[in-house]
């Protein structure tokens, strides 16, 4: 990984920034503010951003970009943008159509990266969590390999320049990896990965196939009602990461940022907070030690902050395995 140019080679050849900014979901802030912050965090440096059909906020991203390719901050390729089919696409013929349309919410030609959001199977249909009567999500079954395959030929098709996943365990990888026919390998696997759930064995397993791991929710996680278990610590207050930020002079936030991007992590940092999004920047300005990764190594407890219950009960539901 070379931290001067600051991106990672893929295994198909294109390269990912290693700090992202993750577009927020309307739940955590109005569709307007998506515009905005997404802007400023173009302005401030931030050239790989990460968004997904089910945010629902596409469109302003989209917006967000265009305008600063039109008052001249960046080119298109310069920015790396990733977007993720969602769990009621996974049917072959709904793959492509689905890019499709976020590419029309974008207003974009193609995306950098298009990632299989979450491996559990959902009721096809414009409604994203289809429920039934009862208020349970209404499943449905697919072989993520046929998925996969309708993801091949959406690069093959130019609309997305990489393929990759996101919450897979290493079971459901292998799955893919030891396709007959494999065209293509999932060039990421996108996870929840920080301090409290380093991943270790699946970041292993990922560096052993050529697989990049890419961290969401590195900071530990705002509390999304419905999503997040509030009972958790919060890892921004860990006095281990307080303590070597202090030594460092810089706040606990970078600290868990530089942590994975030198373990050859690409680390997502999401937030709507303008301060915040500029400090984010500064995890470039700065080394940590052996002994401190060695101590945020110690941190490790297997605290899921997205436990994604809403996938339970289904085959491939992906958290039941260790890693």
């Amino acid at each position: 990984m070379d931290l001067k140019s600051q991106k990672v080679k893929l295994n198909d050849g294109h390269f990912i920034p290693v700090l992202g900014f993750g577009t927020v979901a309307p739940e955590e802030v109005p569709k307007s503010e998506a515009l905005e912050v997404t802007k400023f965090a173009i302005e401030v440096g931030f050239r790989h951003l990460d968004c997904a059909r089910v945010y629902r906020n596409e469109e302003q991203v989209g917006q967000a970009i265009r305008s600063k390719i039109a008052d001249g901050t960046v080119k298109r390729e310069d920015i790396f943008y990733t977007s993720k089919l969602w769990c009621t696409f996974f049917q072959p013929d709904l793959v492509q159509p689905a890019l499709e349309k976020s590419l029309k919410d974008l207003q974009l030609d193609y995306v950098d990266l298009y990632l299989i959001h979450f491996p559990v199977a959902m009721k096809p249909g414009e409604e994203l969590f289809p429920k039934d009567e009862n208020g349970k999500l209404i499943f449905d079954s697919v072989d993520l390999c046929l998925t996969w395959e309708a993801l091949e030929k959406c690069k093959d098709a130019g609309l997305t320049k990489s393929i990759g996943v996101s919450n897979f365990n290493h079971k459901q990888l292998e799955k893919i990896l030891n396709k007959p026919g494999l065209k293509y390998k999932p060039v990421c696997n996108q996870v929840e990965c920080h301090p409290y759930l380093n991943q270790s064995k699946l970041l292993d397993f990922c560096k052993s196939h050529d697989i990049v791991l890419v961290a969401y929710s590195a900071l530990g996680s705002q509390r999304i009602k419905g999503w997040v278990n509030p009972n958790h610590p919060v890892l921004l207050e860990d006095p281990v990461l307080s303590a070597i930020a202090q030594k460092h002079k810089k706040t606990a936030a970078l600290v868990a940022l530089r942590y994975q991007i030198q373990r050859g992590v690409v680390v997502l940092a999401k937030g709507n907070n303008k301060k915040w999004i500029k400090e984010n920047m500064q995890v470039f300005d700065f080394e940590l030690t052996p002994e401190d990764m060695k101590a945020i190594d110690g941190l490790n407890c297997n605290i899921r902050y997205y436990d994604l219950h809403l996938g339970v009960g289904h085959p491939e539901f992906p958290f039941s395995e260790e890693y």
